[in-house]
């Protein structure tokens, strides 16, 4: 009876920037669950190609691209996509982007694309679901937020703001939207095996460092994301909400 509770057959996600990586993961991992899934990112060719991927695999996987960023565009998917196919239960708000470089000469331009891809786009497509959700009395909202909102480290700084504006609007999220029936939480990864962390991976001398500085002792893997996923995701945690859940080896509760 108990994993009834994390049973998703019937619902439907939406998972932003979910071509690769992170996304990806989290969008298979909802489908092994029972969710039917909408994958979004705004390159049409390579998310067809991934969504093939999931439905090789036999889940039910349809694709809606649009720029995360765009507010109009946004609302326009969105409400096209509910009033063509009915109700999106769960929102995985993943878009997301890297820029390192020393603050003092950080571009100012990468800065305000950071912004828009990282903290705007949380805004932009929760609003959006948001307002069906609350019609319907019930809704998930996920927002993949980071370790660096608790963190910093050198060369990321902007970033490090974005991540902490994501953790404070999903707080918000859930302050405003508790009322209606919606859950609204954050999972913050610490440092996994993705194509945002190329550059990091690449590097021996890091690796060797998180290695040591992780009780884990490891770099995560995207698919132990999935289980704290499900659980915000499901009736499990129908009482939980502007809780962020730290997926991260230990590295944020040690010194």
């Amino acid at each position: 009876m108990s994993l009834e509770l994390f049973n998703l057959t019937g619902k439907r996600a939406l998972v932003t920037g979910s071509s690769q990586g992170i996304g990806m993961a989290l969008a298979r991992g909802l489908a092994a669950a029972g969710a039917a899934i909408v994958m979004n990112g705004r390159d049409s060719a390579k998310l067809e190609a991934a969504a093939n991927d999931l439905r090789a695999e036999g889940f039910t996987v349809q694709t809606l691209a649009f720029d995360a960023t765009d507010h109009n565009a946004v609302r326009a998917a969105v409400d096209g996509f509910e009033a063509a196919h009915g109700a999106i239960d769960i929102l995985v708000n993943n878009a997301g982007m890297q820029h390192r470089g020393p603050l003092e000469d950080f571009p100012a331009e990468a800065f305000e694309k950071l912004l828009q891809t990282n903290i705007a786009s949380v805004f932009h497509v929760g609003q959006a679901v948001a307002r069906h959700m609350i019609k319907r009395g019930a809704g998930k909202i996920i927002n993949i937020s980071s370790v660096q909102s608790a963190l910093a480290r050198p060369s990321i700084a902007p970033y490090t703001a974005t991540k902490g504006a994501v953790t404070n609007l999903t707080k918000g999220m859930a302050t405003d939207w508790a009322k209606y029936g919606l859950q609204c939480n954050a999972i913050a990864p610490g440092y996994f095996i993705t194509p945002l962390n190329k550059a990091l991976i690449d590097d021996p001398a890091f690796s060797e460092w998180l290695a040591k500085r992780t009780p884990a002792g490891r770099w995560g893997n995207v698919g132990e994301l999935v289980g704290a996923c499900i659980f915000l995701a499901s009736e499990a945690s129908s009482f939980v909400n502007g809780t962020v859940i730290f997926v991260d080896g230990g590295i944020t509760i040690s010194l």
